[in-house]
């Protein structure tokens, strides 16, 4: 029988958590479905990530509503993915910031994503029909900024290319916790399929260079105490190198797509078979690290046509 594409199958639904990081600080997680961050300041909230629909983003408000009753005013999107963000209207946030290059991104592949997700997760997106259309910012910016919840300051950055051209991570500093979006993920396959390989390694020694008490990664558990974090961090290297070595060693040596999965499943399937989505995470994978390795520096615009072609020359 043929592998079900992507996380077609996958259809259960998932135990939520709701983790205290920090301070005011939490993490909605759901058993290596899309994470959420929620940052408490003094009379406002802030949320980190939208979800995939606004039924998905009411379970984050729900859990919100146990802790504090303080209206949500800011809601920051680490990229422009689909299950990140089009469940933003739920929230009603007045402001609503991403990088400048993320924003780019929804012109130029935000409704090619949302068709290519919204046939990969189709447990996620059940709900769909509430989504107004494409999430857009308000507030946009490169570099860094910083936003000020009464006296709580919240600096949101750029720190390097990883998972995506236009990635942001967000930094309380009176609690030196990070949400790292989907640089960072624990026990959960990291999604290459837009990613810059060259360059996520040092992304991550960026982040390592904060110290951190504390992580809510974009998928998986979150990561309390610098043990768990280092080791979250290590993880996540290592996955991203186990990728794209075997991968660009095959490119550049003229072999094929199907002999550089090969390659990588040799490689990654013992370290990481049992993590969160790695099944339909590793051809997207396998299909950037050969493009990357053959010097095709700008992620190709995945659509619904492509993902299926591509799966089905890897799983035929």
């Amino acid at each position: 029988m043929a592998k079900a594409f992507a996380s077609q199958g996958d259809t259960g639904e998932k135990t939520i958590s709701f983790t205290e990081v920090g301070e005011g600080l939490y993490a909605f997680t759901a058993e290596g479905d899309p994470n959420s961050g929620v940052i408490i300041g003094d009379d406002s909230v802030m949320i980190v990530e939208a979800q995939a629909t606004p039924r998905l983003a009411r379970m984050v408000i729900e859990k919100v509503r146990e802790v504090t009753d303080k209206p949500i005013s800011h809601l920051v999107l680490t990229h422009y993915h689909a299950v990140r963000v089009l469940g933003a209207s739920a929230f009603g946030a007045d402001t609503v910031i991403m990088t400048d290059k993320a924003r780019s991104m929804v012109v130029e592949r935000g409704q090619e994503d949302w068709d290519s997700e919204f046939d990969r997760f189709p447990r996620l997106f059940e709900g769909h029909e509430e989504i107004p259309g494409l999430t857009w910012p308000t507030t946009t910016f490169t570099g860094s900024m910083s936003v000020y919840l009464g006296k709580r300051r919240v600096d949101i950055m750029q720190v390097g290319r990883a998972h995506t051209a236009g990635d942001a991570v967000i930094h309380v500093p009176d609690q030196n916790v990070m949400f790292t979006g989907d640089i960072v993920e624990y026990h959960s396959a990291c999604y290459c399929g837009d990613g810059h390989f060259a360059d996520w390694q040092g992304t991550l020694d960026n982040i390592r260079a904060f110290d951190l008490d504390a992580i809510a990664p974009g998928r998986g558990d979150a990561l309390v105490g610098r043990e768990m974090v280092n080791a979250a961090l290590d993880t996540t290297g290592d996955f991203v190198r186990s990728t794209y070595r075997p991968a660009a060693r095959v490119a550049k040596g003229g072999g094929t797509l199907k002999e550089a999965w090969d390659a990588v499943r040799a490689e990654c399937d013992p370290k990481f078979k049992d993590f969160a989505i790695y099944e339909h995470c590793l051809p997207f994978n396998v299909a950037r690290a050969y493009d990357e390795a053959l010097g095709i520096e700008t992620p190709r615009i995945w659509t619904a046509e492509r993902d299926k072609e591509m799966w089905a020359a890897l799983h035929g």
